[in-house]
């Protein structure tokens, strides 16, 4: 089953904000690796590999290039039917996220959810707190959480058509409408949907408001590829803007940011030396989709 991890671009906090996030959300959360990349464009860059709850992230310190935005936004379940402290995590949750942050909605009650609210953290990654209704197919602790406004409005279901299309063993969850009488969103627009590609969830949202945001590089999803067949498909599937290829990212025809990596990639950052991490990145620095036989000749010097 396809893995994909979120991967997040900073300016210079990568470290940081991992180790803020591991200690927030508590439970399986964790560093797994941490790595320095030299001379690349940015200079030295810092990597992180880590996990929060029970998604798989990783992030980039490697120069103010890119903003987050609530574009794209990370939904965390609290389960009362799995967890009796649910709604107290939240509020604890809720208050480190907001020292330094800024909310966009005030935790409390809404008409879809006993308990919510949406903040933006110190360093500007955006956070749904959600108290999970215990009825239907459990999800996991945190979605990825893509809101379709601007020039992508109205897409957020053909989009994750789309997606759904290119990713094996996937499927759509729930879909709920605007309806009547909640202008200026029309009344077909998705209010809320989820699916699965492969082994991650996803939601999707339409928003006709106006939000001075859009989907950019801060935010990407690493699809994990075992062989070079795997590479090739993903990137002939998802790229459709051929000035965004570099270094194994692109960008869809909806402005979602993907990297296609080999898997091999982990195992290189985390057992190669100082020498064998400087010639790979050299070698994928040259590159817009990534070849595996070239890192790996790179690796071992050949």
């Amino acid at each position: 089953m396809q893995n994909i991890a979120t991967h997040l671009w900073f300016d210079k906090e990568a470290k940081e904000a991992s180790e803020f996030y591991v200690a927030t959300f508590g439970g399986d959360s964790k560093v797994n690796l941490v790595k320095t990349l030299e001379g690349t464009p940015s200079g030295p860059v810092d990597i992180v590999d880590f996990q929060v709850l029970d998604h798989h992230f990783q992030a980039i310190s490697a120069g103010p290039l890119f903003t987050f935005n609530p574009s794209i936004s990370f939904m965390v379940n609290f389960d009362p039917s799995q967890d009796p402290e649910a709604k107290t995590k939240i509020d604890t949750v809720w208050g480190k996220l907001a020292e330094g942050g800024k909310v966009l909605m005030e935790l409390g009650s809404y008409p879809f959810s006993e308990y919510y609210g949406w903040i933006d953290d110190r360093y500007g990654v955006s956070w749904q707190l959600i108290l999970t209704e215990s009825e239907g197919e459990k999800r996991p602790a945190i979605l990825p959480s893509l809101l379709f406004t601007g020039n992508v409005y109205g897409k957020s279901e053909v989009a994750s058509d789309f997606y759904l299309s290119v990713f094996k063993d996937s499927k759509r969850g729930i879909v709920a409408r605007y309806g009547a009488g909640q202008e200026p969103d029309t009344a077909d627009a998705v209010m809320y949907t989820d699916f699965m590609l492969g082994s991650q969830w996803f939601v999707a949202m339409d928003s006709a408001r106006g939000h001075d945001f859009a989907f950019n590089e801060s935010v990407s999803f690493m699809v994990e590829c075992e062989d070079q067949e795997v590479i090739d498909y993903f990137w002939s599937k998802l790229s459709a803007v051929p000035e965004s290829e570099q270094c194994g990212w692109l960008k869809d025809k909806y402005g979602v940011s993907w990297q296609v990596v080999p898997t091999a990639m982990y195992r290189m950052m985390k057992e190669g030396t100082a020498e064998q991490i400087a010639r790979v990145t050299q070698a994928f620095l040259q590159m817009k989709k990534f070849d595996i036989a070239t890192l790996e000749a790179a690796f071992k010097n050949q």
